[in-house]
């Protein structure tokens, strides 16, 4: 399973709200920004079968990233295809769980098939947006 990341996160907000945030366009252009994004841009189709576009503003460029949701089970679990330019263009699998924790939700990213020389990158990545996904919530709290 050397092809796998997984990030775990304990987000201080309800799970449906967290969830929600994953289908949400103005939701993921905030927080779906690792590292160095300056900002993000996002076009949704929140169905099984549907498509997401995001496109990432680096310094040196945009990344865009695309997909297809395989499983969306509110609030509980999504599952998608991940392609771009990192992933050779080839789509890879992320699932996404939410699972209920006194009053707060853990959040677990499971993302596998990636080439090998992406694991670290994505890793970096997908921890750094979690966390500003937490952030976001956290921000947004009643």
């Amino acid at each position: 399973m050397d092809d796998v990341v997984v990030v775990r996160r304990t987000i201080p907000a309800r799970r449906e709200r967290l969830f929600a945030a994953w289908l949400d366009p103005n939701s993921l252009a905030v927080w779906m920004c690792p590292g160095p994004v300056a900002s993000a841009s996002a076009e949704v189709d929140p169905r099984v079968g549907g498509r997401f576009r995001i496109s990432m503003r680096h310094p040196a460029g945009d990344a865009d990233h695309w997909g297809e949701y395989l499983i969306i089970d509110p609030p509980s679990k999504l599952e998608f295809t991940w392609a771009s330019a990192a992933t050779e263009r080839q789509p890879t699998l992320v699932t996404v769980e939410f699972l209920e924790r006194d009053g707060s939700t853990e959040v677990i990213l499971t993302h596998r098939r990636l080439p090998a020389s992406q694991i670290e990158p994505h890793r970096k990545g997908w921890s750094n947006i979690v966390q500003k996904l937490g952030a976001a919530a956290s921000d947004d709290r009643p």
